[in-house]
């Protein structure tokens, strides 16, 4: 009996396991359009919530990487005044991990200062729903343009 009850089980479970990672899915993306839109709305509260405690924020400098609570201080006074940053995003891409636990994603953003960008990224579920483990900022640059930003980038280091 036991077997045939383990048997049904896993019949079950990998028969609704497709609607279960769309489903999942569609809530990492709800996380990051969230995060988006409290950016854009300067909410440093609810921004910073979607942070897992031990996050870490990339931004398109390479010296820009801050664990949450540093990031947080960084953004305390553009939040403050109102000024937050709008990413608006578009061509996304969510992947799961087997157990349904951990995402990663890619997305195209556009952004009226630094135009197109993109963002990636890891969040992990937890009792408190989706949480950003990592997020990282970057301005794609064309090939046909790299040579000239390294050249410019050497140029300005010692």
């Amino acid at each position: 009996m036991n077997r045939a009850v383990a048997f049904l089980f896993v019949v079950c479970s990998l028969a609704v396991s497709p609607v279960f990672a769309a489903g999942e899915e569609k809530a990492v993306a709800v996380a990051l359009d969230a995060l988006h839109a409290s950016a854009a709305r300067a909410d440093e509260t609810a921004y910073f919530e979607l942070f897992a405690p031990d996050g870490v924020f990339f931004g398109t400098d390479a010296s820009e990487r801050w664990a949450r609570d540093e990031f947080r201080e960084w953004a305390h006074p553009h939040f403050a005044s109102g000024r937050g940053w709008k990413f608006a995003p578009r061509d996304r891409h969510i992947y799961l991990s087997p157990d349904r636990r951990m995402a990663w994603f890619d997305e195209r953003l556009d952004n009226a200062s630094y135009g197109e960008c993109r963002g990636t990224g890891v969040l992990r579920l937890t009792r408190s729903g989706w949480r950003i483990e990592q997020y990282n900022l970057s301005i794609p640059i064309p090939n046909a343009l790299a040579s000239d930003f390294v050249a410019r980038i050497r140029a300005g280091r010692p």
